[in-house]
């Protein structure tokens, strides 16, 4: 591969992740449906046959942005690497960053409930990014009960599908009231019951 080709490649990749972010910020501005894939490529200085070369669809820049979303939090939830009690902290802490993304957030509430039909673009992506969130929590769980973290009665498996549920329920709930309601402190107050030290 000669030097040309590899800088060819980086100014793609390059490009396709200016395309995410900026993807990511549309939807989360206007929503999937009033994003416009024309304006989108214009943000990023590139004609609309240019983005879809890139992304041939909208559907699969919308699934490509999800990925991308959960790349950039994964990132910022293993900063440091924390473990057991720390992990559980930032997931908290991830509640307290989505309440300054509205527009993600309902993106992503609006997509999760639709793609529960099989027959949804999006259906297998959830699917697995609910199995894997679940037991990457779950882990975080036992290795907090192996601190001694963990009040005695707290099964991690069901403690890790209890919390993605709350996380889950708690985005839905802070959209219908307005972005009201508090996700952080109602996760940080049900994760701290139930453990032995301070969260």
């Amino acid at each position: 591969m000669t030097g040309d080709t590899r800088r060819g490649y980086a100014k793609g990749r390059a490009k396709r992740v200016e395309i995410l972010d900026q993807a990511m910020a549309m939807f989360g501005e206007v929503g999937y449906r009033g994003a416009s894939l024309r304006v989108i490529a214009t943000r990023c200085g590139i004609s609309h046959p240019g983005l879809l070369h890139h992304f041939p669809t909208k559907q699969s820049l919308l699934l490509a942005v999800l990925e991308h979303r959960d790349e950039v939090d994964g990132e910022w939830l293993g900063l440091g690497g924390p473990r057991g009690v720390g992990r559980l902290r930032r997931l908290v802490d991830l509640a307290a960053l989505n309440a300054e993304r509205r527009g993600i957030v309902e993106l992503f509430s609006v997509l999760a409930a639709e793609a529960t039909s099989t027959g949804h673009p999006a259906h297998t992506y959830f699917v697995e990014r609910y199995r894997t969130s679940v037991l990457t929590t779950a882990v975080s769980y036992r290795e907090a009960r192996d601190e001694g973290a963990l009040r005695s009665g707290i099964a991690p498996d069901e403690a890790a599908q209890q919390l993605i549920a709350l996380m889950d329920g708690l985005q839905i709930q802070w959209l219908l009231s307005g972005c009201v309601t508090d996700m952080a402190g109602v996760l940080r107050a049900h994760v701290q019951a139930q453990l032995t030290v301070e969260l």
